[in-house]
């Protein structure tokens, strides 16, 4: 099927052929159908496999042009990468439209926003607290929506945005359609189903946990942090590694790998992650994508709905503790029918999460020799030592000796023996202004 076969207007199908889309991926075919028909849809799809477009279309082919302000579409997005590459994507499709979207998010002017959200938008994008605030403000109000989508929508319950998002729901009509897509589904979304999105219809491409077919799965056995930078240092040297994801666990280990590895590599790394200014985020992302930087070091805050082409390899410098979220990691490469490498560094508190990642994959990550190059360190911080593996808490305290102890009562040393020989204190005088003693007599 090509989109030509789909029930999309000339406005859309002349975008499609802007962007050289001819055909759909599986979830964009199969969910058009079910979300035009006005159902709440539940979308599950691999990273990579076009979700975004997927309930793009259908919404665009049944919105029409309007002079309203309040918006008619509500889309939620975790973080502000993600609400920009959506707003991209919608500017792209309503090129040749009288449509209007706005994006909004945190880390940007708060008073531009709400001046934007006054003028009016057919479509609002953005990220759960800064949608709240500007509602709270009074500009934004969300009484003409007609369909919510929350895109990653595990992510967004991950990051804990549970609360932010009940508030949302009660604000919004009773009367809408409701779209959720996301790469895997946990206990908290299930929840969020269960009691706001009654009778919905799955859209189910891929089975949780699927790895895509075109990815080669390595791993190095490897001890701990400085270990991991020696091994990092001399694979980038192999030039096969020509656009390098490299994904760690927090924003400290980003700015120390950061620290170890550009001395080696100047001028061609960057660094992402949520301390990072909005600008500085939004450069290194652009960098990464136009080549000016070969390598990008980052936390999870991309791992899911940013859409970067042509990304040849994802180093795990760590593997993380969700089986999930290892798969979206490797979901960056592998994309648009490309062949990609995955190559992850596990230490032995790691090995457990890899089993539960065999597990949920059915086979197996190939081991590989660490190369004799690499320089092992001695040096390992707490949590990269197993449980039963670090020494037991040893107690210094000495018991307390009981041999000279007379009980709770005992007679007192010789030097608190003194007598007081001086009469019991007279009491503070007072006086007048005039400096006159004033005299208290006794009453009977």
């Amino acid at each position: 099927m090509t989109f030509e076969e789909l029930n999309l207007n000339k406005h859309l199908l002349r975008a499609l052929e802007d962007l050289e889309f001819v055909y759909p991926t599986p979830i964009q075919e199969q969910a058009f159908s079910v979300i035009m028909s006005g159902k709440n849809v539940v979308g599950i799809a691999q990273t990579g496999t076009g979700k975004t477009l997927a309930y793009l279309l259908p919404i665009l082919r049944q919105l029409n042009f309007s002079k309203q302000r309040d918006p008619r579409v509500l889309i939620l997005a975790p973080t502000h990468e993600l609400v920009i590459q959506i707003w991209d994507e919608i500017k792209k499709l309503t090129e040749y439209s009288n449509l209007r979207s706005l994006g909004v998010f945190g880390g940007t002017s708060m008073s531009k926003q709400k001046q934007a959200v006054y003028d009016g938008c057919d479509i609002l994008i953005g990220t759960p607290g800064r949608l709240l605030d500007l509602s709270y403000s009074g500009v934004l109000n969300f009484k003409s929506i007609q369909k919510l989508v929350i895109d990653e929508v595990d992510e967004m319950m991950s990051l804990g945005f549970r609360t932010q998002l009940n508030n949302i729901l009660g604000m919004l009509p009773a009367k809408r359609q409701n779209l959720l897509f996301s790469a895997t589904l946990t206990d908290d979304v299930e929840e969020l189903i269960n009691k706001h999105f009654t009778y919905a219809q799955r859209v189910e491409i891929a089975a949780h946990g699927t790895p895509i077919e075109k990815i080669e799965q390595i791993a190095f056995d490897i001890p701990n942090f400085h270990s991991k930078v020696s091994l990092l240092a001399i694979l980038l040297e192999d030039e096969v590694l020509q656009k390098v994801l490299v994904f760690v666990k927090t924003k400290k280990m980003a700015d120390q790998l950061f620290e170890n590895i550009n001395p080696k590599y100047p001028d061609i790394i960057g660094v992402i992650h949520s301390n990072k200014a909005h600008n500085t985020r939004m450069n290194a992302v652009r960098n990464f994508e136009d080549g000016s930087h070969r390598i990008l070091i980052a936390t999870d805050i991309i791992a899911r709905g940013m859409d970067i082409q042509d990304v040849t390899h994802i180093i795990n410098f760590d593997l993380p503790d969700t089986q999930g979220d290892y798969i979206h990691r490797i979901g960056r490469t592998g994309r648009a029918d490309k062949e990609g490498v995955a190559i992850s560094f596990i230490n032995n508190v790691e090995k457990e999460y890899q089993l539960k990642i065999e597990e949920l994959m059915g086979m197996q990550i190939q081991m590989r020799d660490v190369p004799k190059d690499v320089i092992i360190s001695k040096i390992f911080a707490d949590d990269e030592i197993p449980l039963d593996e670090k020494p037991k808490e040893k107690y210094y305290m000495k018991e307390p000796d009981m041999s000279q102890s007379q009980g709770a009562f005992h007679e007192k040393k010789e030097k608190n023996k003194k007598q007081n020989t001086v009469g019991p204190r007279s009491r503070k005088r007072q006086y007048t202004k005039s400096g006159k003693h004033i005299k208290k007599h006794n009453r009977r």
